[in-house]
């Protein structure tokens, strides 16, 4: 048996033992890096740690940290007042502004998970106070930046038209943009409905008032839990402004809340405009609000998901030793060097999907496609079609909670439904892998088939 096929029955029975057992796959991911990174492969043990995501892990570090420090404050729970007050009391739009906020984010050029590192917290937040399912609020954000990360001006899109482009073929920079985008929108459309959003928007049918100015009351009727109880704290009003309208006392904009979002602001304005690394800017805002207020942060390090972060530095760390056995290109190669270009392309689309939910997008995107190449210029398919089909099979995973996206949704959820939030985002990610794939190559790839 050659090492590439061993590589993956050593994934396979990390996933078994960790399903029948109670232990983290991170620590048994670890321990097979070692066994066949070490004692089968004779690397060093820098060469295994080459594979560790240390940007991944000082991004979930520095964000839930940041976010933490955010949440004791009440800077988060002002946020989402605002959110409310800004929909007027439509509690079922709140995905929707997340979804084209993060597609407006990335479709400009910000990287996808600095767009999920800002939008996840406050949306998870929304979520547990609302009554909302945090996996359809954290699906949302995600699809929403995966929806606008294939623009012209985007990295996504940048880095898939430029090997399209030196590889001589023809490429449409438009239609590889807009095919991500509906693609990902029919994707939000089915989230939204499967993971309860219907209620929202039948609760708030039959909570709505006559009154149009009166949406935050609405809000709060609009979001009534069994029994008659409201969902969240932050309704509970004790005065009535001039006009009416019920005034929460915890809404005051304090000092600290407005260094908070100061800190907030610099984080978004440091990962997208500057390009800095989200999770440096995010624990060295930490570290400042930390300093004006050390008793705030010692809670929100206890906020950190560690048992996550241990499941997904271990799990990366392992496919790196897969990537360096040549485990993705033996399968890959053998893949594009079939004789049917139809089927060599699905199974590429399929392989970007499964190995994108473990590994990084952009990386196999500048592997992936120039394995298409020698079949796409026989120009027997449309080689537009086939390389959307795979940009967006590699993308679309990145739901995974061991991608960067998937793992800042599972460590913002709140503490009591993390777990569920990680099983969930596997069992999701799991279907969309195998569904996806087919769906592009179907409504990509075979129409252009002559």
């Amino acid at each position: 048996m050659n090492i590439q096929i061993f590589s993956i029955l050593v994934l396979i029975a990390m996933f078994v033992i960790a399903t029948m057992l109670p232990i983290n796959m991170g620590a048994l991911a670890f321990a097979a890096a070692f066994v066949v990174g070490s004692l089968i492969m004779g690397m060093s043990s820098n060469d295994i740690f080459a594979g560790f995501p240390s940007d991944l892990f000082l991004t979930l570090v520095g964000v839930t940290y940041l976010f933490g420090i955010a949440q004791n404050n009440g800077t988060i729970d002002w946020l989402v007042e605002r959110a409310v007050r800004l929909v007027r009391g439509h509690m079922a739009l709140i995905p929707w502004v997340m979804f084209f906020v993060a597609a407006v984010i990335t479709g400009f050029g910000g990287l996808s998970p600095a767009a999920c590192a800002i939008l996840a917290p406050v949306a998870l937040r929304f979520a547990a106070q609302y009554r909302i399912s945090p996996v359809m609020m954290g699906l949302m954000v995600i699809h929403g930046a995966q929806g606008g990360g294939f623009s012209p001006i985007s990295i996504y899109g940048g880095i898939t038209n430029q090997i399209v482009q030196k590889a001589g073929l023809p490429y449409g920079p438009t239609t590889l943009f807009l095919s991500s985008l509906l693609f990902n929108l029919a994707i939000a459309v089915v989230v939204f409905f499967i993971f309860g959003g219907w209620k929202s928007l039948r609760d708030h049918a039959a909570a709505s008032g006559p009154d149009p100015d009166t949406h935050v009351a609405g809000a709060s009727r609009s979001i009534v839990g069994h029994g008659g109880t409201p969902a969240s704290p932050a309704y509970h009003r004790t005065a009535t402004s001039p006009s009416g309208a019920a005034i929460n006392p915890n809404e005051s904009l304090t000092s600290e809340r407005l260094l908070t979002l100061l800190g907030l602001t610099a984080l978004a304005v440091g990962a997208l405009v500057f390009k800095f690394n989200v999770g440096l800017v995010a624990i060295t805002v930490a570290v400042l609000l930390a300093l004006f207020s050390p008793k705030t942060q010692k809670a929100a390090v206890d906020k950190i998901s560690w048992s996550t972060v241990l499941l997904i530095a271990g799990i990366i760390t392992y496919v790196g030793i897969m990537q360096k056995a040549g485990t993705v290109d033996y399968v890959a190669s053998g893949i594009s060097s079939l004789g049917m270009p139809l089927l060599a392309a699905l199974l590429l689309c399929f392989t970007g999907a499964i190995v994108s939910a473990f590994a990084s997008s952009t990386a196999l995107l500048g592997a992936i496609i120039p394995l298409a190449v020698p079949f796409l210029m026989q120009g027997h398919i449309s080689a537009i079609g086939v390389v959307s089909a795979i940009a967006i099979s590699t993308t679309i995973v990145d739901t995974s909670p061991f991608s960067t996206n998937g793992a800042l949704v599972v460590a913002n959820a709140p503490e009591a439904e993390r777990e569920s939030v990680l099983r969930k985002l596997l069992v999701y990610s799991a279907l969309i892998a195998v569904i996806g794939p087919i769906i592009a190559w179907l409504v990509l790839v075979v129409p252009g088939a002559i």
